[in-house]
Formats: C-alpha cells, sequence, structure tokens
C-alpha cells in the first residue's frame, strides 16, 4: 500500500477541505507513490518522534499538529521545526497532518473530549457558516434515477446522519436546438416540450467539482440546466467546539476534580465560581478563548478548553464557568482516535501510537 493510498484511507474519514484556510493539513512532506513500511501516530511530529519511527521502521508519520506552519523559507537545521524536517526528508519519512480538518469534523477532536466526560446529546458548538450549496438540475423524467444516483455516490444529498437527500419537482420544458447543436432530441429550429423532472440535492461546497463533473457524465443532454446557490443555512455537523449534557448536574467543586481526573491533570485555572449546577458543558480542543461567547449563547454551565488568557475570564460574566485544563490535555485522546480510525482500516503493515513525550509543559508542584 503506497502513501497516497493511506492518505485515501485518512480523507474518506476526515474531510481535509473543512480545515481552516490558514491551516496547513495535508502531507507536509515525502512521495506519495513510496510504499508504506509502517505508520506511527502522534500528536505532534518532533525530532524525537521521528527517531522513534525510524527505529521503528515507520516511514509515514500521521501527526496532529503540522510541523510546518508557516515562513518556513530554508532547511538548515536552525531550530526544532527544521531538524525535524531535515531528518524525516532524510531518512524518507513521510508526515501528514490534520490539524483543523479534525477539530472541525463532527467526530473529531471535540467528540473525543465530550465521550472520555460521558456527555450526552451532542451538538456542534460554533457551527460551520457558508459552507453549504444546493444544486438544482433538470433531467428528462426517465433519467432521473440515473441522475440521482451519481449525485449521491460523488457526495451530495448528505444531512447529518443521513445520506441519499434529494427532492424532485416534476413539470415541462422547452428548448429549440440552434445550428452547431447536437440535440438528445428533437430537431433543429424546432421548439420541443420535454417531460422533465427538477432535481435538488444539498452538498458541502468543497464537493462541487466532483458533483458537477459526475451529473454531466451521466446527464444525457448536451447543456446540463442547472443552478448551484450558496446557502446562509449553518452546517450542524461541522464546526468547532462541541457542547452536551451529563444524566446528573454536580456541584462546581465535584465538576472540578471531575475533570481534572478525566484529563489526568494537576492543575486547572478557572473563573470565579458561579455557584450553579454544571449539567451542559462546552468543549473546544487547543486555543478556544474564541468559544466563550457561542458557549455561553448556548447556555451551557461550564466551557473546558485550553490557552485562556487573564482577559478572557471576564467573558463568562459570572453566568459560566470557565476551565483551562492545557492546550496538550485537551487534545490529549487525538493520537488514540487516529490510531483507531487506521487500524479498522488498515491490517497489512504494523500501525504504531507513539510513546514519546511531545507536550512541552512541565509543573513544578
Amino acid at each position: 500500500m503506497t502513501i497516497k493510498e493511506v492518505i485515501s484511507i485518512i480523507e474518506k474519514q476526515i474531510a481535509m477541505p473543512q480545515a481552516e484556510d490558514f491551516d496547513n493539513v495535508g502531507l507536509l512532506c515525502g512521495l506519495p507513490g513510496r510504499n508504506v513500511s509502517g505508520i506511527l501516530v502522534c500528536h505532534d511530529a518532533l525530532e524525537n518522534v521521528i527517531d522513534e519511527a525510524i527505529v521503528k521502521n515507520c516511514n509515514l508519520v500521521v501527526c496532529f499538529h503540522p510541523i510546518i506552519f508557516s515562513g518556513l523559507k530554508s532547511l538548515t537545521g536552525k531550530n526544532y521545526v527544521e531538524r525535524a524536517v531535515l531528518k524525516a526528508i532524510e531518512n524518507k519519512v513521510a508526515i501528514y497532518a490534520i490539524h483543523t480538518a479534525f477539530d472541525n469534523d463532527y467526530s473529531g477532536v471535540n467528540a473525543g473530549i465530550c465521550n472520555a466526560l460521558g456527555l450526552k446529546n451532542l451538538k456542534i458548538l460554533q457551527p460551520k457558516k457558508n459552507n453549504l450549496k444546493q444544486l438544482n438540475v433538470y433531467v428528462p423524467s426517465d433519467y432521473s434515477e440515473q441522475l440521482k444516483e451519481a449525485l449521491f455516490l460523488a457526495g451530495a444529498g448528505n444531512i447529518g446522519f443521513y445520506d441519499e437527500c434529494s427532492f424532485k419537482t416534476e413539470g415541462s420544458g422547452t428548448f429549440r436546438p440552434i445550428e452547431g447543436s447536437n440535440p438528445f432530441s428533437g430537431q433543429q429550429n424546432v421548439r420541443e416540450d420535454a417531460e422533465e423532472n427538477m432535481i435538488s440535492v444539498i452538498f458541502e461546497a468543497y464537493k462541487q467539482h466532483q458533483i458537477i463533473a459526475a451529473m454531466k457524465e451521466v446527464h444525457p443532454y448536451e447543456e446540463v440546466a442547472h443552478q448551484i446557490y450558496s446557502l446562509d443555512n449553518e452546517n450542524q455537523y461541522a464546526g468547532l467546539g462541541m457542547y452536551g449534557e451529563f444524566d446528573d448536574e454536580m456541584d462546581e467543586k465535584d465538576f472540578l476534580r471531575f475533570i481534572k481526573d478525566k484529563f489526568n491533570v494537576e492543575v486547572i485555572k478557572h473563573s470565579d465560581f458561579t455557584n450553579k449546577k454544571i449539567k451542559r458543558v462546552g468543549v473546544l480542543g487547543g486555543s478556544g478563548a474564541s468559544g466563550i461567547k457561542s458557549a455561553l449563547a448556548k447556555k451551557c454551565d461550564a466551557y473546558i478548553t485550553g490557552d485562556l488568557k487573564y482577559h478572557d475570564y471576564f467573558l463568562a460574566e459570572s453566568k459560566m464557568l470557565l476551565c483551562d485544563v492545557g492546550h496538550y490535555e485537551s487534545e490529549q485522546w487525538v493520537a488514540q482516535q487516529l490510531f483507531e480510525i487506521l487500524s479498522q482500516k488498515i491490517s497489512t503493515f504494523a500501525i504504531l501510537n507513539s510513546s514519546e513525550k511531545t507536550n512541552p509543559v512541565n509543573y513544578f508542584l
């Protein structure tokens, strides 16, 4: 199996186009056509992880954070990024990163946190906007099912936990072939009436190219009448953060003890107590100050994230308990999630979870 084939397996599970625009996801270095000897899964592809991959004969490292992010203009080994990338290249180790594509995935980073905490009735905290489109296409009645099947196979019609969603409107259309045409039916310079259906489907914007290509491939008409609309609808199944509820509410101090145990941390920074019971909880892995207002709007009793700054704690308005468990700590389940995704799909070579420490933060207690 080649690196390209492994990437295809990953990207069928995690849609890379849903990553944030600023991010650097995908294959960072390595040749896609090279055969894979083994995969090492990790949080950060640091130099010690590349060393581990070499020792364990893994020539593909699948990581969460991209080691190459921005501003890399040379490779001379002058810092930790360049040393790791140089070592990977010199030893023919490919590096593939998923980062915010997994942050925005319904089953990704934040689902991992919620599942570890036992939260129920999960919903996206900050749903993606402006990434849904609608296609309306007109087709002869006899070709409706064939067209729908092609659209579904290309990824159209997926809405949450439902797929093959569409709407059909029956009607009568007209057309007149003119000089230069090669009509499917009718003759030049004669207006024709045709019994047609309008098929309507919704799709994520990044799928547009493949969906339009599939439509044109099976459509019988020389010129395919269709419209594409950008929707204002929020995508309730993609976006940053999640929120859910416990079966039973708990006191704030009991809640802090609970998450201290679940995240296996010695210290939790938090805002002032609100003297409210904790039942609905919002989470956002990594640096999550941007989700505070969304968590308030969703009436969360507590919000868990990392990297909160001094002034961020005022944003809770004494209405919600803010909890900073640490950046790495909030994402600690990611490597295991990736390991499980790959292990379920690949059995021809070793898939290993890195044992190397990559969290740079330590505590003196």
